[in-house]
This record gives structure tokens, sequence and C-alpha cells, in this order.
């Protein structure tokens, strides 16, 4: 399970091990409030040579593994919402992928962001709108998953 908690990578980064990460109250599956500390896991995300030690907890109870991850990234994705919201746009609005950025990936966000949309808003819908409320509905819009 991966709670988002507010956390800046570039401390991450410098801090290492050391990083003060916030230890959720309870469990989010079972609600009991032994947590355990569970080590670290790598994780990797644009802009760093190599991975970020990110903090994990283990619930005791129902032995779920609770990783802690930053709030403006999706669950399993390397690029921050920010500048996936960008790509697609830029490519929406310009009709070109940004530079820094791997063309490949960015297909794959457009191609995932047209699929959820039709099939949550239909065919006709506005993507860069229907992106925002997807978020709101608590999806990611840019995943494969419906």
């Amino acid at each position: 399970m991966i709670i988002s908690v507010r956390a800046n990578l570039n401390e991450i980064f410098e801090q290492g091990r050391k990083f003060k990460w916030v230890r959720p109250c309870n469990c989010p599956r079972c609600g009991s409030v032994r947590l355990w500390g569970h080590g670290f896991v790598l994780a990797y995300f644009d802009g760093f040579f190599q991975g970020l030690l990110l903090r994990r907890f283990r619930c005791p109870d129902c032995h779920c593994i609770i990783r802690m991850k930053p709030r403006n990234y999706f669950p399993r994705f390397r690029a921050g919402i920010a500048k996936i919201r960008i790509s697609l746009s830029s490519r929406l609005y310009s009709g070109n992928w940004l530079k820094d950025l791997s063309g490949s990936r960015q297909r794959h966000w457009m191609t995932a962001l047209k699929r959820k949309t039709a099939a949550f808003f239909g065919c006709s819908a506005e993507l860069i709108e229907s992106f925002d409320r997807l978020i709101k509905m608590g999806q990611i819009p840019v995943s494969r998953a419906i």
C-alpha cells in the first residue's frame, strides 16, 4: 500500500536514511496503531541519477506493507503529476512533446488518458479537463487500469 506524504525529493536525496519520515498514526487497511519500521526501498524519479530511499512500515496485525511516497507523484510513476500534465498540454495545444522526456512514455500517457476519458466521460470530453476531473475522483488519469 502506498501513502502519499508531503516530502521534498531533494531533501530525501541529500539526507538518505536520515530523512525524517512521518509515521502513519494507524494502518490504512485494518486501523491498527501498532506499526513497525520495515526498512527502506529504492524508488526512481525523473531528475535523479540514482534511486532514492523511501521509508516502509509494516502492520503486525494484518501484515500490510506501507510505503511512503511524495504527494505530487502518482503511485508507480517516475514523473511528477505536474510534469505529466504539462507534457499532455504541450502535445494537445502546440503539437509537440516535451524534449526532456521520452516520447514513448509521453505517448503512453496520452493513450491511457484518451482511453480513460472515453470510459468515464465519453469520447467528446476535453482531455486536460478530464485529467483534472479524474484526479479529483481519485483515479490516475494516465494509468492503463480502468
